[in-house]
């Protein structure tokens, strides 16, 4: 039977300790340093508090080191590693190779999507060098993921199923690095992806798109919409993936909060009704306090990616912001407030989107709502941007943000209670948890028979389980004395205590792991070095980005179809300060590629 783990982003402890308690199976946060984002680091301490909170639930707690490592970087890794290993973190998630050598077994390696893992070719070399589960490219299809699995059946495969997305195959984007002096790779990535660009042609006129006619004139065009494939786990299960990734080191707390439990919902179902095929990787059961919705949270619009094949409408190049969720149409605009058509209901500080007349995403904040639902903006300036019949979306819902902002689930586990008589003055009291975990002891007690009888008192002393991470009705208290003997309220409480405390001692079950077949020598070399491409003088020889994404195809001009192309190409990406990045189109491959500015420093050489 195969384990399914929901693995949830931790920006910092208090995310971590919320994707626990709405339903993560497992976590991944940023050590101190050396993670791919920056700016989501986390002291040792703080993991260490998460993984004491995670592992009574038996959930694992994985923790990125997954930039590109300088040699004088190494010591201090090697310290960090030790680190992590005396507080009990679960696993490593890596991209730098050297890291095989540097570990030296001490913790479980994963290889980070930022390793390109797209082949079985791929993956295979992982398990070779001992990685225990790959992150697998995004871009992969169900049919390219079944082939991996089928080919490497000894890997465990994690795949991302929600969040951003990056245009560049992961790992192979020097955008950021080549632009702004920020690599992607070393968790800095300035989000080139998400500039509003020209696109031109060979004859540098703006190029139309076919679709709308509009000029792509300083659009997002390789904005992605973000990944959304809750309607496909069970698909993905089948395939060989046994992790499903949430994207979102950098969200707030509210996002993992609602995303986790959307997508655990979503598991549970699948596993309860192939429970002969699939189980969960963890314990507890979490009841929410809300109903989570995937467009409350932020969100560019949606797409599943590549996973049923090349679409479309997978980019957004209106906007890289969020919209969240459409709430109707515009009924009405008067002088000071507009009525919207639809079944929404709004609150004060609620925030509202819409794209204008030149298709540009404009926002508003509600300042009141009065009894008969009519909106008055904050800044009556918005109105003027507003026809009736016009889409709106809401991007913050000021209700739901206070229910998230309020304790909004608890995680429990149930156990099950049997107290016994022995012989020679003794009871036995015995503590069996729904994840198997048994622990028993005889108490020494003297049997004296009470005055009234004593089955209640005692059940409802055995589950008052007040704090603990468990839970028990009455229907779970089995009770085999062979008289109706007297224990105190006192006594049976201490008990209780004892033996709730002694099954929270319980280790994490393990996970399959492969032993360390090999590992890259640590050389010379600085590996965020041997990975960049070279600052000044390429002319076009190493491209910035390599992506599936193809902006012919998103146009409606594949060539494969046959159509001619209505521009004369080559293409290029024109940013607002004039740089120029002319596009290759790999069709072969059915790969796009983003070349640097011929002829052109680039910021920072």
């Amino acid at each position: 039977m195969q384990s399914i783990e929901l693995l949830a982003p931790a920006r910092n402890l208090e995310c971590g300790i919320e994707a626990i308690r709405h339903g993560a199976d497992a976590v991944y946060i940023g050590a101190p340093r050396f993670g791919a984002r920056a700016a989501a680091g986390n002291s040792v301490d703080d993991i260490a508090a998460l993984v004491r909170f995670a592992h009574p639930f038996g959930v694992r707690i994985y923790v990125t080191v997954n930039t590109l490592l300088h040699d004088d970087e190494l010591q201090e890794v090697d310290a960090l590693i030790g680190e992590l290993v005396q507080v009990g973190v679960d696993a490593l998630i890596v991209q730098d190779p050297r890291l095989l050598t540097l570990n030296r077994g001490r913790l479980p390696l994963h290889a980070s999507t930022q390793m390109d893992n797209r082949t079985i070719d791929d993956v295979r070399a992982r398990l070779s060098d001992g990685y225990e589960q790959t992150v697998l490219a995004r871009e992969l299809t169900l049919d390219e993921i079944r082939a991996i699995h089928d080919a490497v059946p000894a890997m465990r495969l994690e795949a991302f199923v929600h969040g951003a997305l990056c245009v560049s195959y992961s790992g192979r984007c020097y955008a950021s690095e080549y632009c702004f002096g920020r690599s992607a790779n070393r968790g800095e990535c300035a989000q080139f992806c998400r500039l509003p660009f020209d696109l031109v042609d060979a004859d540098g006129r703006i190029v139309y798109d076919p679709r709308t006619r509009q000029p792509l004139a300083q659009r997002h065009l390789l904005s992605l919409r973000d990944m959304n494939r809750s309607t496909d786990l069970e698909a993905m299960m089948d395939a060989g993936v046994s992790s499903f990734k949430i994207e979102g080191r950098l969200k707030d707390v509210s996002y993992v909060k609602n995303v986790t439990s959307y997508y655990r919902q979503q598991l549970d179902r699948i596993l309860e009704r192939r429970s002969s095929d699939y189980c969960r990787s963890s314990w507890g059961e979490s009841t929410f306090s809300f109903t989570p919705v995937l467009e409350k949270s932020f969100n560019r619009r949606f797409t599943d990616y590549f996973l049923h094949g090349r679409t479309p409408s997978m980019a957004c190049f209106a906007t890289p912001k969020s919209l969240g969720e459409p709430v109707g149409t515009v009924k009405d605009v008067q002088r000071d407030s507009l009525a919207v058509a639809g079944t929404a209901t709004f609150a004060n500080g609620d925030g509202l989107c819409f794209f204008d007349a030149d298709d540009r995403l404009q926002g508003f904040r509600v300042n009141r709502v009065d009894a008969h639902g009519r909106l008055y903006p904050a800044e009556l300036a918005v109105l003027r941007g507003l026809r009736k019949g016009q889409s709106l979306y809401r991007n913050y819902d000021a209700a739901f943000e206070r229910l998230l902002s309020r304790p909004s689930a608890e995680r429990r586990i149930a156990v099950r209670w049997l107290l016994e008589d022995e012989a020679d003055n003794a009871f036995r009291l015995t503590l069996t948890t729904a994840d198997g975990r048994i622990v028993s002891r005889t108490f020494v007690y003297p049997h004296e028979l009470a005055r009234t009888p004593q089955e209640v008192a005692i059940r409802r002393q055995l589950i008052r389980l007040g704090d603990t991470i468990f839970k028990a009705t009455e229907d779970d208290v089995i009770i085999r004395l062979s008289s109706n003997w007297f224990i105190p309220a006192s006594v049976l409480a201490e008990w209780r205590r004892g033996l709730t405390q002694e099954s929270l001692q319980g280790n994490v079950p393990e996970a399959p792991s492969h032993p360390l077949q090999g590992g890259m020598p640590i050389t010379n070399n600085t590996s965020a070095d041997l990975f960049a491409p070279s600052r000044g003088g390429c002319e076009g020889a190493f491209p910035l980005m390599t992506c599936r994404y193809c902006l012919r195809h998103a146009l409606g001009y594949c060539t494969r179809d046959g159509r001619p192309l209505p521009w004369h190409e080559p293409l290029a990406l024109r940013l607002a300060d004039g740089r120029t990045f002319p596009l290759h189109f790999d069709c072969r491959r059915c790969e796009m590629q983003v070349q640097p500015p011929p002829s052109q420093s680039p910021s920072g050489a």
